[in-house]
Order: C-alpha cells, then sequence, then structure tokens
C-alpha cells in the first residue's frame, strides 16, 4: 500500500511548520497528488496529584475558540528529548515541576495531512507551584479539576482537543490505580 513519491515541492518554511507537496504513484499506478504539513514533534502532559489535573486554557486562533487542554508544546531544537519538552512546557505553562514523568506513548494529531506527532505524559509528584514562565506571545490560564469532572468532561465532549482526550484515555488505568492507593 506503499506510495511512491515521483517529485516534492517546498511550499512553505515556518517557525512552526513546513508545508510540501508531493506528486506519488499509488500502487495500483495511479499517479495523485498529497499536500502535506511537516512538524518537528511536540508533547503533552497531564500534570495530577491528589486526584486533581492541571489543565490550561488558551486561545486557539486558527478555530477562533478557547480549549481546555493539557499544557503541550513542539520539540524547539533538533534531538530534544520529548521529556525534556514535556518538562520544560509543564513549568512554562503550570508552573509545576514533577518528580515523575511516565510516558504514555504517542499519537498523529491528523495523519490525513500531517506528521505531526505528540508523545505523551503523566506528571506526578509535583512541586509546588510557582509562577509561569510564558512566552510573550501566550496567554494561559491554568484550570484545576476533579480527576472525575476532567475525565467525564473528555467522555462528555466538553473537551475537544485531542491530545487532552488522548492523555485522559491512556491516565484512566493508572490514575484508578492511583485513586485506590489513596
Amino acid at each position: 500500500m506503499k506510495e511512491k513519491v515521483l517529485e516534492e515541492l517546498r511550499i512553505f518554511e515556518g517557525k512552526v511548520i513546513g508545508v510540501r507537496k508531493y506528486r506519488v504513484e499509488l500502487p495500483n499506478g495511479v499517479e495523485s497528488t498529497r499536500e502535506v504539513v511537516r512538524h518537528p514533534g511536540a508533547a503533552a502532559v497531564l500534570p495530577y496529584t491528589n486526584g486533581k489535573v492541571f489543565l490550561v486554557r488558551q486561545y486557539r486562533f486558527p478555530i477562533d475558540e478557547e480549549l481546555l487542554e493539557a499544557p503541550a508544546g513542539k520539540l524547539d531544537v533538533v534531538g530534544e528529548a520529548p521529556e525534556e519538552c514535556a518538562r520544560r512546557e509543564l513549568e512554562e505553562e503550570t508552573g509545576f515541576k514533577a518528580n515523575t514523568f511516565m510516558y504514555l506513548g504517542y499519537i498523529y494529531t491528523t495523519p490525513g495531512f500531517s506528521d505531526e506527532i505528540i508523545h505523551l505524559y503523566l506528571a506526578t509528584g509535583l512541586e509546588e507551584k510557582k509562577s509561569q514562565n510564558l512566552d510573550e506571545d501566550e496567554i494561559i490560564d491554568v484550570v484545576e479539576m476533579d480527576w472525575e469532572e476532567f475525565y467525564r468532561a473528555c467522555l462528555e465532549g466538553k473537551i475537544v482537543d485531542s491530545k487532552t482526550i488522548a492523555l485522559a484515555l491512556r491516565a484512566s488505568k493508572i490514575i484508578g490505580t492511583l485513586h485506590s492507593d489513596q
């Protein structure tokens, strides 16, 4: 089912993404085009302690809407480890540091047109909250929610950010175990 690349055209190169247009040959011999958004990858983290999660609320220009989501950000330098990115984003966006990061795998955000991959982490053992260290173009509020309220909001469509929903699903068994230990 693999497609053969016949031609690649660089359309755009930005700070966050690149856009390519490909002419490809399908396995049945038919030629087609593919438009692809190239992304360096990202990490998202769900901070959890004592039955509570901490999310960020921010305005997202492409959809003209505020979203409630897990702290996340793109890998800033070539070769940056996803966990390093998750630690950085957790501290910058929420002010928290975590003693433990558990890797929960990764997701492809929109594989129909993008190669973006987001590595998912659960952060526990949170240290006392300090002030955020936001980039000048970030305006973010930290929102504390009970685990049950958060999970229900993901199931009921009140939280619609895909990485956050994936984190809720992947963390649910671990959180259930942590809840039973308390």
